[in-house]
């Protein structure tokens, strides 16, 4: 019989004090050439600086812990009292600043996670080290957020953000940040690694396909099958586009309506 890597024992320990966790992973990092890889990788840091003091978070930038860069991204922790501001403003700011052109020299958009949890900071370099931090790289690269992010136009939606449940139970049903309906509830997946966990996705910019629920590989509530093409009308609808889980474009659609094209 194999025993296991750790024994628990009848002893508590004392747990990490909550940090909140900032993501960030280059779309597309393994399809660029290596001199991008290289420009991409110096680029990064100075994009979530600028953007960070436009959003007023220059000491959350200058005081933040166990950062580190990983070529296509960078994450760091940071005081979890602050991360109703990382939803907003900083999340728009960074939607702004990946949008200017003059300061990326190579086209970059970029996937954000946003989490809390108990992670160690003593000054060591096992610092941020735990699950919480394994669950926002999770996130990062969750299945949903990919989709979302590759279905918008790369003109517009320049970052697409996902929060874990205990980051928007905390931060945005508090009612200390953006409204809920700014936020898609998904079941968020990554693919190979059976992960599954609720989340909720942000996008500061929305564009082109996103309003479809077919993105999130959710059937549409009440929708009958389509018939067989040879017993289509003439005029029919190609298109059914939902938005159940909130409010996509400011505004403009909201929850339970529905989008249809004709021609």
């Amino acid at each position: 019989m194999n025993e296991e890597p750790f024994k628990r024992s009848n002893c508590s320990i004392p747990m990490p004090d909550y940090r909140g966790i900032v993501a960030v992973d280059a779309e597309g990092f393994t399809k660029r050439s290596s001199v991008e890889h290289e420009i991409i990788a110096q680029v990064i840091p100075k994009i979530l600086e600028l953007s960070f003091n436009r959003a007023g978070l220059a000491g959350l930038w200058r005081d933040r812990e166990f950062p580190a860069t990983r070529g296509d991204g960078y994450v760091f922790g940071f005081n979890p009292s602050m991360m109703p501001h990382v939803i907003s403003p900083w999340l728009k700011e960074l939607q702004a600043v990946l949008s200017e052109r003059a300061l990326t020299p190579t086209p970059i958009r970029l996937r954000v996670s946003l989490h809390i949890g108990p992670l160690p900071v003593e000054g060591l370099e096992h610092d941020g080290n735990g699950t919480p931090r394994n669950d926002a790289h999770r996130l990062l690269n969750a299945d949903q957020n990919k989709t979302i992010l590759a279905a918008a136009s790369p003109h517009v939606t320049r970052m697409v953000a996902i929060l874990s449940n205990i980051c928007y139970e905390d931060a945005v049903l508090s009612g200390r940040t953006l409204h809920p309906d700014h936020f898609i509830e998904v079941s968020a997946t990554v693919r190979g690694k059976g992960f599954e966990q609720r989340a909720w996705i942000h996008i500061p910019a929305p564009s082109g396909n996103l309003l479809d629920r077919r993105l999130m590989e959710e059937p549409p509530p009440d929708v009958m099958p389509r018939p067989p093409a040879t017993d289509r009308p003439r005029r029919q609808v190609q298109e059914i586009n939902w938005v159940t889980g909130g409010n996509l474009n400011n505004g403009v659609i909201h929850g339970d309506q529905a989008i249809t094209q004709f021609h």
